[in-house]
């Protein structure tokens, strides 16, 4: 089993930043990919950045330029610096680790963009 500990979400202003953290442990071996995902209610969970264990990166076209997705390896622990943040970006931002045998999910941290 993985246990995903996901902490930074809240409330911010539009324009704002906040910086999402996701701590793995249990059985962390062979890691392919750490990642962010993100949904609002009556909407698909949607990619919003994901890492590589060679470091290639992806991220939604919305947020470019304004996320940033890091990973320490020593710590196993992804970061999703989000600045310039927009009211569209309200959700409820799960973590993710995808391994060889499976793909484990954090319990969800809400961000809401509003002034």
């Amino acid at each position: 089993q993985v246990q995903l500990v996901e902490s930074g979400g809240g409330l911010v202003q539009p324009g704002g930043s906040l910086r999402l953290s996701c701590a793995a442990s249990g059985s962390i071996d062979n890691i392919l990919a750490m990642g962010w995902y993100r949904q609002v209610p009556g909407k698909q969970r949607e990619l919003v950045a994901r890492i590589r264990t060679d470091g290639s990166i992806n991220y939604l076209d919305s947020v470019k330029g304004r996320f940033t997705i890091s990973r320490d390896n020593a710590k196993n622990t992804v970061y999703l610096q989000m600045n310039s943040l927009k009211p569209e970006d309200t959700a409820v931002y799960f973590c993710s680790v995808d391994q060889v045998t499976r793909s484990s999910w954090g319990q969800g941290t809400q961000v809401t963009v509003s002034s």
